[in-house]
C-alpha cells in the first residue's frame, strides 16, 4: 500500500493578535478582548515553529488578529468579520480582504499546489487552540483532530495520529471532530473543493488552552506531538 501522504504543510491561522496600524483606532480600549481567545489562538504559533524546527516542514502563519478578519473562514462568510469590523462599508471590508485575508490564503494554497504539482500527496495540518470554557460550558477534551469523515485518507490519518499521540500521552482526553466539525466552513473545507481527495488531506489539530497554559506539560506535549506526526508520515 502506498503511503498515506508524502508531504506535510503546517498552517497557523490565528497565531497572533496584532492590530495593523491603520486599524488601531477601531480597537482602542479593546486590549482585553484582543488578548482573549477571540483575538487569537494562544500556543499555536509556538507549536508551529517548534514542529518546523524539529521536522523541517513548511509553516504558513498569520499573526493579524482574527477580530480584524478571520482567515479560517470563507471571505464571503458574514462571520469572517467580527462585531468590530462588520459595520465597515463594503469598500473597507474589501481592502481588509485584499491586504490581510487573501495573502495568507494564497500563500498557503500556493505552497500546497507546489507539492501537488510534482505528484506529492499533501497533509495540510492546521494548528488551532480552543478556550476551556465557552458560554458556560466546559470543553471536556485536551486535544482533538478535525477531519472530513467522507474522505477515507483523512479518516485513516486521523486514526493513526490519535493512536500515536494517545500512546505517547496516556491520560490525555482526546476527541475527534470536537469542539467543531471538520466539515465546517474553513480553509481545509475550501481546499478540499480545490484539490482532490487523493492529493490533499486537510486536518486541523485543536488543543485546549488550559493544557497550553501548563508550561512543563505543554513543552512535553510538543515533543510527543512532533514524534507522533513524524511516525505517522513514515507509514
Amino acid at each position: 500500500m502506498a503511503r498515506l501522504f508524502d508531504q506535510i504543510v503546517l498552517s497557523c491561522e490565528h497565531g497572533g493578535n496584532v492590530v495593523p496600524t491603520d486599524y488601531a483606532a477601531l480597537f482602542k480600549g479593546k486590549r482585553r478582548l484582543l488578548d482573549s481567545h477571540r483575538g487569537w489562538d494562544p500556543g499555536t504559533l509556538d507549536l508551529g515553529r517548534f514542529l518546523k524546527r524539529q521536522l523541517g516542514h513548511p509553516l504558513i502563519a498569520n499573526t493579524t488578529t482574527r477580530l480584524l478578519i478571520d482567515v479560517n473562514r470563507s471571505a464571503t462568510n458574514p462571520r469572517a468579520f467580527s462585531e468590530i469590523t462588520r459595520p465597515l462599508d463594503k469598500c473597507d471590508k474589501q481592502q481588509i480582504i485584499e491586504r490581510y485575508y487573501r495573502p495568507h490564503v494564497e500563500r498557503l494554497a500556493n505552497e500546497i499546489e507546489s507539492h501537488v504539482a510534482r505528484g506529492a500527496r499533501v497533509l495540510h495540518l492546521g494548528l488551532h487552540s480552543f478556550t476551556p470554557q465557552l458560554n458556560g460550558e466546559t470543553r471536556n477534551a485536551d486535544m482533538a483532530l478535525l477531519y472530513d469523515p467522507q474522505r477515507k485518507r483523512e479518516v485513516a490519518v486521523t486514526k493513526l495520529l490519535r493512536e500515536r499521540i494517545t500512546s505517547q500521552l496516556p491520560g490525555l482526553r482526546f476527541r475527534m471532530n470536537y469542539p467543531y466539525r471538520g466539515t465546517a466552513d474553513g480553509l481545509t473545507t475550501i481546499f478540499r473543493r480545490r484539490f482532490n481527495a487523493n492529493a490533499y488531506l486537510g486536518i486541523e489539530l485543536e488543543i485546549n488552552q488550559a493544557l497550553i497554559a501548563k508550561d512543563d506539560a505543554w513543552r512535553r506535549c510538543q515533543r510527543f506531538l512532533s514524534r507522533s506526526i513524524d511516525e505517522t508520515r513514515g507509514i
